[in-house]
């Protein structure tokens, strides 16, 4: 038999083997992306899950294949890595082969064996980018040293490709935004690439497969730049206009050619490129875009164009000397959101409601004469007479004239039929869109239509539950999330953008309950390892132009560095940006303890607007303090620091000896003057001795008693607050907390119309009052943790081990919690049926789980129809992968 027969026998032995083993591999993913193109690291990893009914299915070994050949993988012949057959059950690992040449597609294999022995395989790739700064041919080029020059700029270069092309790839590193086109195409479906990043020490490129825009003989290859954060022209309170970095726009671009013939071509960014100015008169990434059609170049980006009147680049200096693959899931125009309603004011005035609030962009479709002028006013809200209103989002703005209005796009038309726009390099945060003309024209319902715009992350958990405002809450929730994530976590998408830490640290586990977004994370946490002083302290805003290490930073907001990486580990199981900022989070523990010897802290913003009582900013602080040495001793003994363990666990136990001593009563349990905040804070954060504990959740439940079972806590309280009295026995207490619908509570904005979260209990408050805020999100994690009982064990992180532990609490018929994890789908479902309990549990392959289920007052516990038994009140077993009914009766 030939080579050929002999390997088509290997592959139809080896699909024999994937079509009738109940074992499969699925979710192949190298650095968290599927078959990513242009990835740096030189040391990728791996992970998959493993797809299996069976009970009790469980990966006992595997084996990974890398080479460049996807034949030569089932041979195992001349390889760059080949693990051999591993006994293990983990399901990521790093690549620990030969070194990896940039510019190179990889494959991938891998098998695993099961608990029966049986073997399964899949293949994925990846293809390597520049790996090193070193090889960039390209310049870097832009068109004018003039910051304040409004217009966006064009650029192009035609090239004759002489021979069939194999394939091709561009790689496209920018400061500022872009679009790339390809003989009048544009080039991929992202949006406000690049991420935003300090750039002046770390600037981002993309890889794009460009292969099918190609053709032999005569090509095009056309970019408009944009501002984004990197030209700010636009005047806020932050100062971003006067950012160290900023600089006119400019990009350095490789399109890399491989022939058939194996030759290679690079057409790279040089002084051959030609430039002149678009129609895109004006663009600001917090404000709005300016587009004058009239000005529109037919053609520009096609190879027919005669470009002779435009003029020659400059080069100038490359932005940093640190640019780096951009791997992350991009932002995208993710959900189309038609109008739902037109309310035309006059021949020139229109206002749309797409019913609910987002962030993004519209789309206007529009017929009218030339030169008419389109002003799109985007808010989420109405003045009494139906125009739009932004003064509730408009306060840091600081204009210095007319020209560039708040979340105002304009567009000129240039008349002769439907003009078609949207802006490019801006988002906006709102509900309303107010269109008014320079002359009249008609619209309909369907001339405007919404794009809700957020980092493309794939949603990974799912809430349902017989109340329908804890539906609503949820959604909510991740409305308010997602309209904050665009490369980096914002606090709101209009009014600031800005990466406050505080609102991410409270909405960590939010976010991965029900996305998974650990490419952003690990991107925003090299931003953070960019902008930490040498002496550690870090800014309140990430990334920032330099402001926000002179107010609002401190343990309470900047903990983002130890406890993002922390909750990465424990949801993923991956310790990578735990490590990379270990020294990181050393450094800032290190900078307090110097700075506060007592293990008392009173640096920091303190729990940001509370209902209506303020608890100490040392009694907050210092907690979120004690959480930093803990995260970091442990990180020091996962990594095997010893001494570190050691010294930071008696930092810990230091911090946590002077908070008691100062806060706590030991006689009656209560911390301070027992606000709410002050009672759950310590109790969340594991400051309360164990045998205090009960008295404070009891003191807790009374002062909510005390309070009309109202809230009356700011952000900080919200993380604490229902997780403090759930896991120390008041989960009824917490629910009634969160479905509640009165003021305060988060059923209250709902009830008054709410799609997203707000950033104030008061509907009507005087400041602070966006209506899209991420900042009391804990409620979407707590959903997960209480009524849905699903949590990762620091001990087998990832949900290798789950900790299962649902609260049945009252008021909720049914609840049912959905999360797929590392290893695939975790599912908590219970319901009501007379006066019992039936609760499903699904543990995915390769994982286990600790169930805790209340077995008191007569009430006992049945699996799978067999009564189990239990202790004290308490029934705990440990199970294997597979679905399970218990029963409480």
């Amino acid at each position: 038999m030939t080579i050929a027969g002999r390997l088509l026998m290997i592959v139809f032995s080896f699909t024999c083997i994937q079509a009738f083993s109940q074992t499969k591999i699925v979710a192949l993913q190298c650095e968290y992306l599927t078959n990513p193109l242009g990835i740096d690291g030189a040391q990728p990893r791996f992970t998959w899950k493993m797809a299996d009914t069976a009970a009790g299915a469980t990966q006992t070994a595997y084996e990974i294949i890398v080479g460049k050949d996807s034949a030569a993988l089932l041979q195992g012949k001349n390889n760059e890595w080949q693990t051999g057959k591993i006994n293990s059950a983990v399901q990521l690992v790093t690549y620990n082969g030969n070194a990896l040449e940039p510019f190179t597609k990889y494959f991938w294999l891998v098998r695993l064996w099961n608990h029966k022995g049986t073997m399964a395989q899949a293949t994925g790739s990846f293809e390597t980018g520049m790996m090193q700064m070193r090889n960039w041919k390209g310049a870097w080029i832009k068109d004018t040293r003039d910051i304040h020059l409004k217009p966006a700029p064009y650029f192009r270069k035609t090239f004759t490709a002489g021979r069939k092309i194999k394939n091709a790839r561009a790689y496209i590193a920018v400061a500022g935004l872009y679009e790339l086109y390809i003989n009048g195409s544009r080039i991929g479906d992202h949006r406000l690439d690049p991420m935003y990043t300090r750039f002046d020490r770390r600037t981002l490129y993309v890889t794009y497969d460009v292969t099918a825009a190609l053709r032999q003989g005569k090509n095009a290859v056309g970019v408009l730049l944009g501002n984004g954060w990197y030209n700010h022209q636009s005047t806020a309170v932050w100062y971003f206009h006067e950012a160290p970095w900023r600089a006119r726009p400019s990009f350095c671009m490789d399109l890399r050619i491989t022939y058939d013939d194996g030759s290679i071509e690079t057409i790279a960014t040089d002084r051959q490129w030609k430039t002149t100015l678009s129609p895109v008169i004006f663009n600001s990434i917090y404000t709005a875009e300016h587009y004058d059609a009239q000005n529109e170049i037919p053609g520009w980006n096609e190879p027919a164009y005669i470009d002779t009147a435009w003029k020659e680049v400059i080069l100038p200096s490359a932005p940093s000397g640190n640019i780096v693959a951009q791997a992350l899931q991009p932002i995208r125009n993710v959900d189309t959101i038609p109008a739902y309603s037109i309310n035309k004011l006059n021949d020139t005035s229109y206002v749309f409601d797409l019913g609910r609030n987002i962030a993004g962009v519209t789309q206007l479709k529009v017929r009218g004469a030339a030169g008419t002028v389109m002003r799109l006013k985007h808010g989420e809200r109405l003045y009494a007479n139906g125009r739009v209103d932004i003064s509730n989002i408009d306060a840091h703005y600081r204009p210095t004239d007319d020209k560039d209005p708040f979340q105002t796009d304009i567009y000129i038309l240039k008349g002769g039929g439907e003009e078609v726009f949207m802006p490019r390099f801006n988002y906006k945060g709102f509900q309303y869109i107010e269109v008014t003309s320079s002359k009249p024209v008609s619209l309909v319902k369907e001339s405007i239509t919404g794009y809700f715009m957020h980092s493309d992350v794939v949603p990974v958990g799912s809430i349902r539950s017989s109340a329908d405002i804890i539906n609503k809450i949820w959604r909510a929730t991740n409305n308010a999330y997602l309209s904050n994530l665009f490369g980096y976590p914002t606090d709101c998408p209009h009014r600031e953008k800005n990466g406050w830490t505080g609102d991410a640290q409270i909405a960590i586990e939010t976010g991965l309950y029900n996305f998974d977004g650990i490419t952003v994370y690990e991107k925003w946490m090299a931003d953070h390892r960019d902008e930490q002083q040498p002496n550690g302290v870090l800014p309140a805003i990430v990334p920032t132009d330099g402001w926000g290490y002179e107010w609002a930073n401190g343990p309470d907001w900047t903990s983002t560095i130890a406890i993002i990486p922390w909750n990465i580990y424990l949801f993923y199981g991956d310790s990578k940006v735990l490590a990379d900022c270990y020294d990181n989070i050393k450094r800032y523990v290190d900078y307090i303890n110097l700075h506060y010897p007592s293990g008392l802290t009173n640096w920091g913003l303190g729990d940001w607007i509370p209902v209506k009582s303020q608890s100490p900013v040392e009694l907050t602080s210092t907690a979120y303090y004690y959480a930093d040495a803990m995260i970091l001793a442990r990180a020091a003994k996962l990594f095997g620091k010893e001494a570190d363990h050691a010294f930071y666990m008696a930092l810990a136990e230091k911090i946590r000896t002077a908070f008691n001593n100062k806060y706590l009563n030991t006689t009656n349990g209560i911390y301070g003057s027992g606000l709410q905040t002050e009672l759950s804070v310590p109790l969340f954060w594991g400051l309360v001795p164990d045998d205090i504990k009960a008295k404070t959740a009891a003191g807790l439940a009374a002062r909510i008693a005390a309070d009309s079972m109202k809230l009356d806590v700011g952000l900080l309280g919200t993380k604490a607050i229902l997780n403090a009295l759930s896991e120390n026995g008041y989960a009824d207490v917490a629910y009634r907390l969160a479905s509640a619908d009165i003021f305060p509570s988060w059923g209250w904005w709902i009830k008054n119309g709410a799609t997203t979260l707000y950033e104030n209990w008061p509907i009507d408050a005087k400041s602070d009052i966006s209506m899209n805020h991420i900042m009391f999100g804990e409620i979407g994690a707590w959903l997960y943790k209480a009524p849905g009982g699903i949590k990762p064990d620091a001990n087998a992180p990832g949900f290798k081990h789950i900790l299962l532990q649902p609260f049945f609490v009252q008021g909720l018929d049914h609840f049912e919690a959905v999360h797929n994890g590392p290893y695939g789908t975790i599912q908590s479902a219970w319901k009501r049926e007379g006066k019992k309990i039936v609760y499903k549990v699904v543990v995915p392959p390769n994982s286990t789980a600790t169930v805790t289920l209340p077995a008191g007052n007569r009430q006992h516990v049945y699996l799978n129809g067999k009564k189990e038994t239990a202790q004290q009140g308490v029934y705990n077993t440990r199970i294997a992968a597979g679905t399970y009914t218990f029963e409480i009766r």
